[in-house]
């Protein structure tokens, strides 16, 4: 029996180049992870034209960036929610940069089926009409190896002649 005594193999190209890029992505993790949320409040709302059962709306969003680095984004992912039921969602491949405690304005395109509006309407008319709760969330794409989600929630009042049940036909 003869052993062979020889030093171990070299490490390869491309197990140096594995390990590296492993531990590129691990410190690009270690630096998202310390972000905190941006803010995003809506900033206005446009129509865009449709396809039949649809509603298209241009979405603006405000973006604040409370971190002291800046968030680069190559792609916006939004989800509307209002009264707890899905409203729209949109995407866009919008690319930029939310400076570091600064803020930038993102359109997102949104669709708005017919049923969606339906089951809104049937809410409406059938619920509390005092107070609408509504949602935002989503994600900004990240450039490197990571996104960033937020989600913004709140609500607001319907002025008092919406909000007052509808009173009953009167029949001559």
């Amino acid at each position: 029996m003869r052993l062979h005594n020889s030093p171990e193999p070299p490490m390869s190209r491309r197990t140096l180049l594995l390990a590296a890029l492993s531990g590129m992505a691990l410190a690009g993790c270690a630096g998202l992870a310390g972000l905190d949320a941006p803010r995003v409040m809506l900033a206005g709302v446009e129509s865009l034209p449709g396809e039949g059962l649809e509603v298209r709306l241009a979405v603006k969003l405000r973006v604040q960036n409370p971190n002291d680095q800046p968030i680069d984004f190559d792609g916006v992912a939004l989800d509307l929610t209002v009264r707890g039921m899905a409203l729209a969602s949109g995407v866009s491949d919008a690319r930029g940069t939310v400076p570091r405690f600064g803020e930038t304005v993102i359109t997102v395109p949104v669709t708005v089926s017919a049923f969606a509006l339906a089951r809104q309407a049937y809410s409406l008319a059938t619920g509390d009409r005092s107070k609408i709760d509504f949602a935002a969330s989503g994600k900004l794409a990240g450039t490197g190896f990571g996104s960033v989600r937020f989600s913004s929630r709140g609500e607001f009042d319907l002025p008092a002649a919406l909000a007052a049940p509808a009173a009953p036909a009167s029949r001559p």
